[in-house]
């Protein structure tokens, strides 16, 4: 199973997530998610598999605060369709890493979410 990681090379999280991915001998395709950020499809798909709308978003990003996204989502004055629009057109709007195995995604760096996405994988 080949892992889809979209990811920045400034950012320190999606640093550490591919070296711990490195690290236990996960084959991946390390994706720039500013020049080539997910597809509408692959959002839904984190939707479908239990991941919040929110939590796709990046916070502390400039495009999240410059964009007013807390106070559209917070409001309801977007819709899903248009949020997810706005992301797959600005991958710096994107909570990194963001990668896609299986039916699954994992947002963000999470230790003991990625154990137990690829717990099994041995280097």
């Amino acid at each position: 199973m080949v892992v889809k990681v979209y990811q920045y090379s400034k950012c320190s999280t999606c640093r550490k997530a591919l070296k711990w991915l490195d690290g236990r001998g996960v084959d991946y395709e390390p994706v720039d998610i500013v020049t080539a950020p997910p597809k509408k499809q692959e959002l839904q798909r984190a939707l479908k598999s239990g991941v919040p709308l929110k939590k796709l978003f990046n916070t502390s990003g400039l495009s999240y605060r410059e964009g007013g996204w807390g106070q559209k989502l917070a409001t309801g004055k977007v819709t899903e369709a248009q949020a997810l629009d706005a992301l797959a057109s600005d991958g710096k709007l994107i909570k990194r890493p963001f990668a896609l195995t299986g039916d699954a995604a994992l947002v963000g760096f999470d230790e003991a979410a990625y154990k137990a996405a690829f717990g099994s994988v041995k280097a």
